[in-house]
């Protein structure tokens, strides 16, 4: 009887601090639910928040292409006054999301990465006219950075859901490496857009890019896993992100 009630305590015990401990999630370690990925096509307007008014940043557009072995994702961003388009390229393995390639081009710089043992790439500052050859080993597994948002809509939300994804991102200031993002909180909420009121989860995420500074909050359609809308909060500075049908 006592070896019977010491064996029930050791796996509470265990259980309990199971429960506790979170892992991080990385491509070896995701429970995405595979049946929310679908080819999509869509636009969200961006403003800055100034008092009551909206001001006009631009629009983003984002494609979803859904192939055997990979997932492609091309984001195009449009602003009033700009001679180009920002345009952000990331391929990921569509079994376990693994980054393979990521590029961004927009008139301040241009950077490629791909995504091998070393990392290799470049970053060339189109301002400075200095171009940084990227090469970097890593020990651990990560999404690429510009992933993780899109990783987000389709985990197992639900009420109290959080927990940390490992990331990887370049910055010539700082350098590069693999970093969190961390999902602060997850509760169920409405949004009204356009008119109609739709069933969302609200998550709250930050990530060491911004040191957790920037406090991003996304609204995403229980059902469909859109992202209906966007808050970035920086601080002071407010900017909103919004789908447009």
């Amino acid at each position: 009887m006592k070896k019977t009630y010491y064996l029930l305590l050791v796996v509470l015990a265990t259980s309990f601090q199971a429960m506790g401990q979170k892992s991080i999630l990385t491509p070896e370690n995701n429970p995405v639910d595979k049946s929310l990925i679908h080819e999509e096509n869509y636009e969200m307007a961006w403003y800055m928040l100034k008092d009551s008014s909206k001001i006009d940043i631009g629009k983003v557009q984002t494609e979803i292409q859904k192939k055997k072995k990979r997932i492609y994702i091309i984001s195009t961003v449009e602003m009033p006054g700009a001679a180009s388009l920002w345009v952000d390229s990331t391929i990921v393995g569509r079994r376990k999301f693994e980054p393979i390639y990521h590029s961004s081009f927009n008139q301040q710089r241009d950077m490629v990465l791909n995504f091998s043992d070393p990392v290799t790439g470049y970053y060339n500052d189109k301002q400075s006219g200095k171009k940084i050859a990227i090469s970097e080993s890593v020990d651990a597994p990560f999404f690429d950075s510009n992933f993780y948002p899109q990783f987000i809509r389709w985990l197992p939300l639900k009420t109290g859901y959080n927990g940390s994804i490992a990331i990887f991102d370049y910055n010539p200031k700082s350098g590069a490496g693999v970093l969190s993002a961390t999902i602060k909180n997850t509760e169920q909420s409405t949004l009204e857009l356009k008119g109609a009121i739709k069933e969302v989860w609200k998550v709250t995420v930050t990530d060491d890019i911004s040191h957790n500074t920037a406090i991003s909050t996304y609204y995403i359609e229980r059902e469909s896993r859109k992202v209906l809308k966007q808050e970035i909060d920086l601080g002071g500075r407010k900017m909103v992100m919004e789908l447009v049908d």
